[in-house]
C-alpha cells in the first residue's frame, strides 16, 4: 500500500475513536489512563503513517494536492466535513485526542512544570483567525502552504530540517503553555471551534455545582466559567478531576437531565 493511501487508515482510526470516546465519556467509563493510551496511539499513527493530521489534510485540500491527501480531493473534503460534523455532535475529541499534532502537545503539557495561563480568550482567537486568513491567502495567491513553515511533516517523518526543530520548539513551549499550536496557529482548529461552540454533547454544570471555582482554575483554556461556549474545550478532563462535588459537572447533551441547565 502506498504511503499516501495508508493515511486512510488514520482517518478510519479517528472516525472510530470519535464514537468510542463519546461513549466512554457519556457512560463515565473514561479514565486518565485510557486517555494517555489513546494519546500515545495517536502519536504513533502520526509517526508511522503521518495521519490522521487534519490540519495538513486541510492545507493539502486548499492547495489542490490530491497526492498529499492520499486520494481524490472530494473524498478529503468529505472527511473534513465529517470531522466538523462530529465535533458539532460530541465536542473537540479530534483536537483533544485524535490529532497527532495535538497529542504531542497534550503529552508535553502533562509534565509537572508550572504553566503560563492565558486568561484572555479574545487575542488568542484573533491571532489564530488572522493566521487563518493568511493561510488561505498564501494558498490561493501563491500556492504555498504556511503550515510547512512549522515543520509538522518533517517532525513526524523524522526529517532533520529547520522545520523539524521549529516544531520541536513548539513542543518545548507546550511544557509551559497549553497547546500553543492548537490555540494560536492551527487553521483547522479555528474551523472546529465554530461547531464546538454549539456541540450537542459537552461538559455542563448541574444543580449540584457549589460554585467553588476549582474547575475554572484548573481549565487550561479558560473555558470553565458558567456560560462559556466551550469552543476551546479540548475535553482534557481537568475540570472534572478537581471538582469536589459528584455530579456537579457532567458530559451530556442539553436537556438530558432535570435541573438547571448551563454550560460548564
Amino acid at each position: 500500500m502506498a504511503f499516501e493511501q495508508a493515511r486512510a487508515l488514520g482517518f478510519i482510526y479517528a472516525l472510530a475513536m470519535f464514537f468510542i470516546l463519546a461513549y466512554l465519556w457519556h457512560t463515565k467509563r473514561w479514565t486518565r489512563r485510557i486517555g494517555w493510551v489513546i494519546l500515545l496511539v495517536t502519536l504513533a499513527f502520526g509517526f508511522l503513517i503521518f495521519s490522521p493530521i487534519m490540519p495538513w489534510q486541510f492545507q493539502s485540500l486548499i492547495l489542490g494536492d490530491a497526492r498529499a491527501v492520499g486520494g481524490p480531493l472530494v473524498v478529503a473534503a468529505v472527511g473534513l466535513i465529517v470531522m466538523l460534523a462530529l465535533s458539532f455532535l460530541f465536542g473537540r475529541f479530534y483536537c483533544g485526542y485524535l490529532c497527532p499534532v495535538g497529542a504531542a502537545q497534550e503529552l508535553a503539557s502533562l509534565a509537572p512544570i508550572s504553566k503560563i495561563k492565558v486568561t484572555n480568550k479574545v487575542w488568542p482567537g484573533a491571532i489564530r483567525w488572522i493566521f487563518f486568513i493568511l493561510f488561505i491567502g498564501a494558498a490561493y495567491f501563491f500556492s504555498f502552504g504556511l503550515l510547512r513553515l512549522f515543520g509538522i511533516r518533517d517532525f513526524f517523518l523524522l526529517l532533520l530540517s529547520a522545520g523539524f526543530f521549529i516544531f520541536l520548539v513548539i513542543i518545548a513551549i507546550s511544557l509551559f503553555l497549553y497547546r500553543p499550536f492548537c490555540r494560536f496557529i492551527c487553521p483547522f482548529g479555528a474551523l472546529v471551534s465554530i461547531p464546538a461552540m454549539g456541540s450537542l454533547f459537552k461538559i455542563r454544570r448541574t444543580d449540584a455545582c457549589i460554585s467553588c471555582g476549582k474547575c475554572e482554575k484548573a481549565c487550561p483554556t479558560n473555558e470553565a466559567k458558567s456560560g462559556d461556549l466551550k469552543g476551546e474545550c479540548y475535553l482534557c478532563h481537568r475540570c472534572l478531576d478537581v471538582c469536589p462535588t459528584q455530579g456537579a459537572l457532567e458530559y451530556r447533551r442539553a436537556g438530558a437531565a432535570e435541573g438547571k441547565e448551563g454550560t460548564k
